[in-house]
């Protein structure tokens, strides 16, 4: 599958925008080259039950889905263990047989599609730091779907016709490798993506999955590339524009800290003097990097989706690099 470097995200479907807005997004989207659009069944975020699977449903109605099915690369997710997920299926989903079974055939049904091009598991089973977390506390009785019966599950899936292939997200190294080598003995479908954020305020994903990106060919969906919105400059000064992600969740302050802020000052100060938006500054520089397989770029408005898929014709000069790396050798990853 040849994806775009651009992936049209949709986890504000249903929440922050209507399906017509949506719709009328993933039109221009479509229209501008962009092949690939990122789903899941918990979306839109913040989750809750009242609007749980609606952006698949949006994405269901969109009749190019239809017309042009052999066109567009769509990708999906299964969710794991959370607490906020206790509304899901039996209030504890798991990455076992019966509850992927049961969420790919909602999918499959609210998407419309006999078959989902990409399936990934949304977070891990196992207690581990993602979304976030700094640091990792092991839990020596931490009770977890084994990968192995995982992948058996996606494996059948696949045979069936229902999956094309399969990726991980928000996982770590530990179990990119774990998934990778657990598929090659067993001769079982191995994942080809990984999902996870990267921006230029969190850039852990160099530290140990860039090397497995590399070497063994699991491309990065890179998630949050403008942090929440915040790396655009507009939360800069105490400024909370109306509607905005932050302004009405103001609990989404993982890009909020002192030292991010900081960060955020100086790469808006960078982009002006390269000429360059934030944000332009901001996509440029993950759709740029070479373990990049497609960044997942998302929007509220057709205004912002259009500066955002402009950002695709803005290079990374050499020069602008090294003044990317010296912000970051100063605060280095402020908001992990």
């Amino acid at each position: 599958m040849h994806v775009s470097a651009l992936t049209l995200g949709t986890m504000t479907f249903g929440e922050q925008n209507s399906e017509v807005e949506a719709h009328q997004q993933l039109d221009y989207a479509y229209e501008r080259g962009i092949n690939f659009i990122d789903t899941a069944e918990m979306y839109p975020v913040p989750p809750r039950p009242t609007t749980y699977t609606l952006t698949e449903q949006y994405i269901g109605r969109w009749n190019k889905l239809k017309t042009h099915r052999d066109q567009i690369i769509l990708a999906t997710k299964v969710v794991g263990p959370m607490e906020f997920t206790h509304y899901i299926r039996d209030g504890k989903p798991k990455l076992n047989r019966v509850h992927i079974e049961t969420a790919i055939e909602g999918s499959l049904k609210r998407l419309g599609v006999d078959y989902i091009d990409l399936y990934q598991l949304h977070w891990p089973d196992r207690n581990t730091n993602f979304f976030g977390q700094r640091g990792y506390n092991h839990q020596e009785n931490d009770s977890y779907t084994p990968m192995e019966e995982t992948l058996q599950v996606l494996a059948d899936l696949q045979k069936s016709g229902k999956v094309r292939a399969f990726g991980l997200s928000n996982e770590t190294p530990w179990g990119a490798m774990r998934y990778l080598n657990a598929a090659e003995k067993n001769n079982w479908p191995r994942m080809m993506s990984i999902q996870n954020p990267y921006n230029l305020l969190n850039r852990t994903f160099e530290i140990g999955l860039a090397e497995i990106a590399h070497r063994e060919n699991l491309g990065l969906l890179a998630y949050s590339p403008m942090a929440f919105g915040a790396l655009s400059g507009k939360y800069l000064d105490g400024q909370f524009p109306e509607g905005a992600r932050l302004t009405r969740w103001k609990r989404f302050d993982r890009y909020s800290n002192k030292r991010g802020v900081q960060a955020i000052e100086k790469y808006c100060q960078l982009a002006k003097d390269f000429d360059m938006t934030p944000a332009q500054l901001a996509l440029a520089y993950v759709t740029g990097r070479p373990f990049v397989t497609s960044n997942i770029i998302g929007a509220t408005t057709l205004q912002q989706l259009e500066e955002n898929i402009n950002s695709i014709d803005r290079t990374i000069t050499p020069e602008l690099e090294q003044e990317i790396d010296k912000i970051h050798e100063d605060i280095p990853n402020p908001c992990p």
